[in-house]
């Protein structure tokens, strides 16, 4: 752990969507997802380019921003990628300090630590590319005591009842074939991450098509992994993200729930559609994982996958797309211990993968 020392990070802080209409999707993401809008910044708050909601669920934090004006940055990034990820920030201690030691060690800065202020106090933040047109931001803000950043004004909207999502458990990023190692070596050197796990082609494959996976974290706060296609007979689920993404960048967003039954019970009952295994799956499963809390006839009922590592289980479902395009969708996860991401479900996931694959006429 000596060597992450240098650049100690707190987790998660929030993620930025650039989507195409911020009020559209910050009502979805209220009243089908359970976030509560709890700041905004726009016209109203004196910005003219571009307008934001701040959508809260636990711990979770999700800013939704699109662009007001035509030839804007963030209007030429939806019209290529699509609604999606372009900002996943890190809270750390001291953000100058932080931008110094990245720089030092190789990091692309976007971004140089800037501090803004207002009646609330003051926060920093600096900008580091990452794969394709996604960033990675560095945030500071312990002597800030307002809602969100300066230049933001609370929303007053009480919002829909939450869903029963916790926190972030980890961000996952496409990249293109052969780029997968040079970002895990990047997270090493230039953040301090270390790598947790290794997926390879044998491990994740089926008939049709492959991937391979690397994890990286740092300490147990944030985990990454980071996928890249594999060799197959028809396109993988990850050649579909990055041709309809024009691109690398963020597959899907992973979050713990401390009861996925009910989560996702609820999530159903608001018309979320998530991905099905076949039936077969559950008819074993409870010789393969053994004894777990939950009822197996309830988790089949709603297609809930399940795995066992050597400390503990744990519980996943992924969601379709959240939009037309084959890109961004959303985990939900449930731990028991288990550190993995379900390497045991990859084979039937990947069948439902390549279902809905070929249902769009893309595998």
């Amino acid at each position: 752990m000596a060597e992450q020392d240098f650049l100690p990070l707190r987790g998660f802080d929030h993620v930025e969507l650039w989507v195409g209409n911020a009020k559209q999707a910050a009502h979805f993401y209220d009243k089908a997802l359970g976030f509560k809008p709890v700041a905004k910044r726009g016209l109203e708050t004196g910005c003219r380019d571009r307008a934001s909601y701040v959508m809260q669920q636990g711990k979770v934090c999700l800013v939704l921003t699109s662009a007001l004006t035509p030839d804007h940055a963030i209007a030429r990034h939806v019209q290529l990628h699509g609604d999606g990820v372009k900002v996943v920030a890190f809270e750390t201690a001291d953000v100058a300090a932080a931008m110094g030691e990245v720089k030092a060690r190789g990091a692309t800065v976007l971004q140089e630590a800037t501090t803004v202020k207002d009646e609330h106090g003051v926060l920093t933040t600096g900008v580091l590319k990452y794969a394709g047109d996604t960033v990675i931001k560095l945030v500071q803000r312990s002597d800030y005591s307002g809602v969100f950043v300066p230049g933001y004004r609370p929303l007053e909207a009480t919002g829909t009842e939450p869903a029963g999502l916790a926190a972030i458990d980890h961000i996952v990023t496409n990249v293109w074939l052969g780029e997968m190692d040079h970002w895990v070596e990047w997270f090493q050197r230039v953040l301090g991450f270390s790598q947790l796990a290794h997926f390879s082609d044998e491990d994740i494959s089926t008939e049709y098509s492959a991937l391979m996976s690397k994890v990286v974290e740092d300490g147990r706060r944030i985990k990454m992994p980071i996928n890249e296609p594999a060799e197959g007979r028809k396109k993988s689920q990850i050649d579909e993200y990055l041709e309809w993404n024009n691109g690398p960048g963020i597959q899907h967003i992973a979050m713990n729930t401390r009861d996925i039954c009910a989560t996702v019970r609820e999530l159903r009952r608001r018309e979320i559609d998530f991905l099905r295994v076949p039936d077969a799956y559950y008819e074993d499963l409870a010789s393969r994982v053994g004894a777990i809390d939950e009822d197996f006839e309830e988790l089949k009922e709603l297609g809930v996958l399940v795995d066992r590592d050597a400390d503990g289980y744990l519980l996943q479902i992924f969601s379709h797309p959240l939009q037309d395009r084959p890109t961004l969708f959303l985990e939900v996860i449930e731990r028991h211990g288990s550190r993995g991401f379900g390497v045991g479900n990859f084979k039937a996931l990947f069948v439902s993968l390549e279902r809905e694959q070929a249902r769009r006429g893309n595998l």
